[in-house]
């Protein structure tokens, strides 16, 4: 069986169509309830791809759920930021991805939608974002290509825990959680 061929894999929804696997947005049937998963790409400092708040439009109206997360992998903390506005009260929790340092500035955005900037990262601590630190620094300080190599060592899990009701898909509280 091939992963790739699998209906679980979620990519960025502005993602060009037909050239990536997975699909940009996942609903998951939780029995009494269901609840969809959203993956899109920021554009602010990474490549050009579709709009990603037109896009997160497009796709809320396809959606049969109040229960819907969004995962936000995007580079400037303002874009994520100013989508976890654009989105409150549209969707259970805006979650941003991409820099791997989890931030502190978790919260609840107009009563309802639950908010973090990023949730951080799993893999070893002691790294330079999972990177084999001597490769990451021979990278940055002399400027060469370099091929990375994962870091050893003691792992950390960082992530998010939300309480949401299920039958309207308003969030009531988000905490970080980090597992060393």
């Amino acid at each position: 069986m091939d992963i790739f061929e699998e209906d679980y894999i979620v990519r960025p929804a502005n993602y060009p169509e037909g050239g990536c696997v997975g699909s940009g947005v996942r609903t998951l049937d939780m029995g009494a309830y269901s609840v969809a998963v959203i993956n899109l790409m920021g554009t602010v400092y990474m490549d050009p791809l579709d709009n990603p708040f037109t896009k997160i439009d497009e796709i809320l109206e396809t959606i049969d759920t109040p229960n819907i997360f969004l995962d936000f992998h995007a580079e400037a903390t303002s874009e994520k930021k100013a989508m976890g506005h654009y989105l409150t009260g549209r969707v259970s929790g805006v979650f941003g991805t991409h820099t791997h340092v989890q931030t502190a500035d978790e919260c609840i955005l107009g009563g309802h939608t639950a908010y973090i900037t990023d949730v951080g990262m799993v893999g070893p601590e002691l790294s330079c974002l999972g990177v084999d630190t001597e490769s990451a620094i021979n990278r940055l300080r002399f400027r060469m290509p370099v091929k990375f190599q994962e870091a050893e060592g003691a792992c950390f899990l960082c992530g998010t825990i939300v309480d949401f009701n299920e039958k309207d898909g308003k969030s009531h509280k988000i905490n970080r959680i980090i597992i060393r």
